[in-house]
Parts: C-alpha cells; structure tokens; sequence
C-alpha cells in the first residue's frame, strides 16, 4: 500500500473551498478574496454580506464519525483566525463591521451536507 500523496489532500481541499465560495455566493454574499496568508494563520474566504466584511473558515469531513467539521474550531484556531483577520484588515487599510463565519461541510462529492455557522465566534 502507498502512502497518501499530499497533493491529493491539496486538491481537495481546494475544491471543497471552491464550493464552498460557489455556495455562500447563491445565498448572497460577494467574494473578495481567497487564502490569505498571514504570520500564525490563514483566511480561507473574505467574503461581503452587505456593508459586513465576512471572514469564513471552510472545515471539511468525510464522516461525522470522529465529530462534526464545526467541532474542529477550537479556540487556538479561533484566535489563528482572529489574529489573520486582524492582519488583513491592517493590511487592507478597512475599518469596517466584521464577522467569523465557519462553513461545515461533510460528506464527498457531489453528496455533501453544508452547515453554515454565521457569527460563529466573536473577536475579543
């Protein structure tokens, strides 16, 4: 037996951000950017609902078996994200209302289950 090849992981995980991009558009928000990449973190989606800039984790699981994708944000994660967040915005010169997302995925293609956590935690 070989061992995984990364680069599928890779693939799948682009295809589930992909999708998951694809479905936050047809409930209204607008893409502004993808993968950003920041000292201790990384946003997966900067999306706009209305006048709030939406950061979105995308978490994916095959099977619930080990727990639900949602349950994979603890709070190391959470302040990952906070901290990557914080960064774009500097970086980006914005000063506007924000909110942390997570969109859970489960299942594979083309049966897959998405929960949307809107303002799933707060920054402090």
């Amino acid at each position: 037996m070989r061992p995984p090849d990364p680069r599928d992981a890779v693939q799948r995980g682009q295809a589930i951000e992909r999708y998951a991009q694809a479905w936050l558009e047809q409930q209204g928000l607008l893409p502004v950017a993808r993968n950003q990449r920041f000292p201790g973190g990384e946003l997966d989606l900067v999306m706009r609902d209305g006048d709030i800039l939406v950061f979105v984790e995308v978490r994916h699981r095959r099977t619930t078996r080990h727990g639900s994708a949602a349950e994979t944000i603890t709070t190391t994660k959470q302040r990952r994200l906070i901290r990557a967040a914080r960064f774009y915005l500097q970086r980006n010169g914005l000063s506007c209302p924000c909110r942390f997302d997570v969109l859970a995925i489960t299942g594979a293609p083309p049966q897959l289950e998405t929960e949307w956590l809107a303002n799933a935690f707060e920054a402090n």
